[in-house]
């Protein structure tokens, strides 16, 4: 069990969102593939599993738990989390939970998980240890408090943060807005009701998974229309595919259009 006298500092994220991942659900590279950019050299070509950490007021937020945690917040050099929001209830987005457990020991605490209804019970499910009337020996599970969410705006950490109904295939997905900027990954269609609450930001942050159509997310050409509609000074594309080069797909994007990579920080405000 880590020592909070042997714990190292933790990055001080405040007024800023890093990425921490920006690849599909199979990262880049992927297993067994020998494309352009499974073997470029770019290291922004290399894309862990989607996924922010947010710098607010009140401590650092995590948006999504990846399978990648472990390795993004080492990376990152992040030790400290205090709290989750998730996004929806897909495997590289929420099979990351557990690698929260050193945090919660680090603390002597529980993490508040803000999600909905549909992610809760995933987690449940997946993590059925964890909420167990007999939790293992040694008690070595992760501690976490729910709070469930909606489209209802909501304050979080010392910040109000404005829920973002999206739809990803069939499925309702949450984005969010903090500030001046919206990240709005997995998704592939924006409802009637969320396009005003896009109307003036200065960054947004939205799915691009590659340059061909698909059934649940935005394809390269559908993402910049979307870019265009809302008008934002920038916007990031995130949760790419090995079918996209960065350099290459970088090259011919409009102005004020640009690809994430793992690493990236932007200012919120």
């Amino acid at each position: 069990m880590p020592s909070a006298a042997h714990a190292p500092p933790s990055r001080d994220l405040t007024g800023r969102l890093l990425f921490l991942g920006t690849g599909t659900s199979v990262g880049v590279p992927m297993v067994g593939c020998g494309c352009p950019a499974c073997t470029s050299t770019d290291p922004r070509d290399s894309r862990s599993r989607t996924s922010a950490a947010v710098g607010l007021p009140g401590g650092t937020l995590l948006i999504d738990t990846t399978p990648d945690l472990r390795s993004q917040l080492l990376r990152e050099r992040i030790g400290m989390v205090d709290a989750v929001l998730y996004t929806h209830d897909h495997v590289d987005h929420v099979y990351g939970l557990d690698d929260v457990r050193p945090l919660c020991f680090r603390s002597g605490r529980a993490i508040p998980v803000l999600c909905e209804e549909r992610v809760e019970n995933r987690i449940r499910r997946a993590f059925d240890y964890a909420f167990s009337a007999a939790p293992p020996p040694g008690g070595g599970v992760p501690k976490l408090t729910f709070e469930r969410i909606d489209t209802t705006p909501f304050d979080l950490l010392g910040s109000r943060i404005v829920p973002l109904r999206l739809r990803h295939g069939t499925f309702d997905v949450l984005g969010f807005r903090f500030g001046d900027v919206a990240y709005c990954t997995d998704t592939n269609g924006i409802p009637d009701e969320t396009w005003p609450l896009l109307a003036g930001l200065d960054t947004l942050v939205l799915d691009c998974l590659r340059p061909s159509r698909h059934p649940t997310h935005f394809s390269l050409d559908e993402a910049v229309a979307v870019a265009d509609r809302v008008g934002a000074r920038r916007t990031l594309f995130v949760h790419m595919s090995h079918d996209v080069v960065h350099a290459e797909v970088a090259s011919r994007l409009p102005a004020g259009v640009e690809l994430a990579y793992d690493g990236l920080e932007i200012p919120l405000a």
